[in-house]
């Protein structure tokens, strides 16, 4: 083997091991988790802090359901996360495409605007938010869960700067067929921004998941909690039970895991050519 070849092995093995350790480190809370839910209270509280528990209690899964409505838990996040995405990503690309396709009096400086709410932070616009919503009777509601969250400025901007770079070609076609702006919207503009649509459904669905200060603040019926809400139930005035938490956690991150792996390869896509055009 030459030199230059030897050269090139080293340098790939290398750095092979230094993404093997990256993603080992990355994944070291993960494990941790795991490790955690199958553990009993005695190994938790343990000084040793094993990473393999001596034996593997899988009840603690089964307690999760048993102690929590955890099913009606989970099916209130699937539910206000699919609703809010969906809301948002039909939003946003109609907005994108009214500021990015079409020309109208004070497009750009309307933009700016919608653009400038992003600087105001969220707890500033809760309260509002908040009385707006009693007045309208949506509190404890899935409304006050859902249709708050479908408008959304970044997602404007994500669609707008993406979509004013699609090639206007075919559109000028269309237009030439007789094609409405509504036309040209759904059999043109949808089919060449889905990197842009699924790396914002990806960003909405985990944000939503996630979400734990905005439904704490507009309900308060056990029926409508959500996931974040209800792991609070494992934490009691005087004991934690990390190991159901940790339960409750772990399959809480399944769905924005799986979903994450399956479209990464759009989300990475719609990134990149998010940042380079417009």
């Amino acid at each position: 083997m030459s030199k230059s070849k030897r050269h090139n092995v080293v340098k790939t093995l290398s750095l092979y091991l230094v993404l093997i350790f990256v993603a080992l480190f990355s994944l070291a809370p993960l494990l941790w988790m795991l490790s955690t839910s199958l553990k009993t209270d005695a190994e938790i509280l343990s000084p040793s802090m094993s990473w393999i528990p001596n034996t593997l209690k899988w009840d603690n899964f089964a307690q999760v359901f048993e102690r929590t409505n955890f099913n009606l838990n989970y099916w209130n996040s699937v539910f206000v996360a699919i609703v809010v995405t969906s809301g948002q990503v039909a939003t946003s690309a109609m907005a994108g495409y009214a500021f990015s396709r079409l020309n109208w009096p004070g497009r750009d400086k309307v933009f700016i605007a919608y653009l400038a709410t992003l600087m105001i932070p969220v707890t500033v616009t809760m309260l509002p938010n908040f009385i707006i919503l009693r007045q309208l009777r949506w509190l404890d509601t899935y409304y006050a869960l859902t249709i708050p969250a479908m408008f959304t400025a970044y997602g404007t901007f994500l669609c707008r700067q993406f979509m004013m770079g699609l090639p206007r070609d075919l559109e000028e076609a269309a237009m030439i067929d007789g094609c409405s702006h509504v036309q040209i919207f759904f059999n043109v503009i949808i089919p060449m921004s889905t990197p842009v649509l699924a790396t914002l459904s990806i960003l909405t669905f985990m944000g939503t998941w996630r979400n734990f200060a905005w439904p704490l603040v507009v309900t308060y019926s056990e029926d409508l909690r959500v996931l974040p809400i209800a792991l609070y139930s494992f934490q009691g005035e005087y004991k934690i039970e990390y190991n159901l938490l940790m339960a409750a956690s772990l399959m809480m991150i399944l769905p924005s895991l799986v979903l994450f792996i399956f479209g990464q390869k759009f989300f990475v896509q719609g990134i990149r050519l998010g940042a380079v055009k417009g």
